[in-house]
């Protein structure tokens, strides 16, 4: 197996986690959002981002290290979901 395709199978696994995760508690999803909402009315900088990871951390059951240098690429794309989500709600109002 190349380096690549264990990258791939272990995004992939943490995606599943998360997604049970997800699944056994849906209050996740609609905490992430308000979280995200509230803090990117203020704009959406690293820093912001990183406020947005460490509150979801601090509130529910998910965890994105508090350092975005350590964040996963799931991390990060959920982190990116959630900012684009935000931002197409914004652009419709």
């Amino acid at each position: 197996m190349s380096a690549s395709e264990i990258q791939k199978t272990r995004i992939i696994n943490e995606l599943r986690g998360f997604i049970r995760k997800l699944l056994q508690d849906p209050k996740i999803l609609e905490q992430s959002l308000t979280i995200a909402r509230q803090q990117l009315s203020e704009g959406s900088s690293p820093a912001i981002m990183a406020r947005i990871a460490n509150e979801i951390s601090d509130t529910t059951s998910v965890h994105i290290p508090e350092d975005p240098a350590e964040h996963s690429d799931a991390d990060k794309l959920f982190l990116e979901l959630l900012r684009e989500v935000v931002l197409e709600e914004q652009a419709l109002y």
